[in-house]
């Protein structure tokens, strides 16, 4: 296992970091798309779609050629939630990282990098909330390429936000991730993040019933030094 270590972003990151969330995204496609195929309603526009057509036309012919056309249909709505969370992304807090993570204090964006490529990256950003009582940072965009897990990059990506947010004396770490993510809910978990709801961050989610769970970590000051 080559050595890794955690920097700040520099500009020249940029291609290796949208690398990272475009493909990060696209595996949870798959998962996603088996989901959706065991939904009730799914299974019923499966099954009585066809039937339904069959018994109005009386040609089996053009049932079969209806339910093979379900499944590119399907396969679209799968992918959906994900290429527009990508497009979303670079078109908001990532389209410039430097001037969205860099440019102040309390946020920042780091990577992990091993043989002079971008293996893993995170961001953190303040919660920007004038009814919270505490100072909350948010973590975003952790993501550590296929080939490098299971190697603590993850974790120790997540531990460099929660020590940013010691330093910079925030009191909660919160973040989102997906339900179909489950070995990033139980890394979560293992650290100490409680889980607070779930949601749907848009249509195309809800459709497929991809819920968006939301965790928080709490940063009382008696255990600082903790981690």
């Amino acid at each position: 296992m080559a050595p890794c270590h955690i920097r700040k972003y520099q500009e020249s990151d940029r291609q290796w970091v949208v690398g990272l969330l475009s493909r990060g995204m696209a595996e949870h496609a798959p998962a996603t798309f088996r989901q959706l195929l065991k939904l009730p309603r799914t299974l019923i526009l499966l099954l009585g779609g066809p039937l339904a057509l069959f018994l109005v036309s009386g040609s089996w012919l053009l049932a079969l050629v209806f339910s093979i056309s379900l499944f590119p249909a399907l396969w679209f709505l799968a992918k959906k939630p994900w290429t527009q969370y990508v497009d979303m992304t670079l078109c908001t807090d990532m389209s410039d990282i430097t001037k969205s993570y860099l440019s102040e204090h309390g946020s920042c964006f780091w990577v992990a990098e091993s043989e002079e490529k971008v293996v893993g990256m995170v961001g953190a950003l303040p919660v920007d909330d004038p009814t919270l009582r505490e100072k909350r940072l948010q973590l975003f965009h952790l993501f550590v390429d296929s080939e490098h897990r299971r190697q603590g990059i993850a974790k120790a990506l997540v531990r460099t936000v929660l020590q940013f947010a010691r330093e910079q004396g925030y009191s909660e770490v919160i973040l989102d991730t997906g339900t179909i993510q489950l070995s990033a809910m139980a890394l979560y978990q293992s650290m100490g993040f409680k889980k607070t709801g779930q949601s749907f961050f848009c249509v195309w989610a809800r459709l497929v019933a991809l819920h968006t769970v939301h965790f928080i970590y709490h940063l009382p000051s008696s255990k600082v030094g903790s981690l």
